[in-house]
């Protein structure tokens, strides 16, 4: 697995666990530095901070454009993957929209239930059709 594709799933696994655990993302990523075991990524942290600094945004982005389903109700690893997907496509320049796009869906394919990849792909190819409008 390509090291950006290692560094997505440990940013997944920090958000998701520090939902479950109820703690700031940035703590439990500040842990998992400090353990590095397995290291960090450099792109695992910069991955969890930008979501962090734009989950406001993001969030109102995914709850609006999810037909039928409110952040609360989808499950926590959707979410957290979704947000990921929605940071690299909307503010990591250096990621292509393709790639950020492919990449969520991979991860919901390897971590997620049977129907998440489809759900995955058809809301960040939705942003993707209305990122050019998007203020963000």
């Amino acid at each position: 697995m390509p090291a950006r594709s290692k560094a997505r799933k440990r940013a997944v696994d920090v958000l998701y666990e520090s939902e479950l655990r109820d703690r700031a993302p940035l703590t439990t990523l500040a842990d998992r530095i400090e353990l590095a075991d397995p290291p960090v990524p450099d792109y695992t942290a910069r991955l969890v901070e930008g979501v962090v600094e734009h989950a406001a945004r993001l969030d109102e982005l995914l709850a609006a454009h999810a037909q039928g389903w409110t952040l609360d109700r989808m499950a926590p690893v959707d979410r957290n993957i979704l947000r990921v997907g929605a940071y690299e496509l909307l503010y990591a320049d250096d990621v292509p929209d393709a790639v950020a796009v492919s990449e969520a869906v991979r991860l919901a394919r390897e971590l997620a239930g049977e129907e998440s990849p489809a759900f995955v792909n058809g809301l960040l190819a939705h942003l993707l059709e209305l990122k050019p409008t998007l203020p963000v």
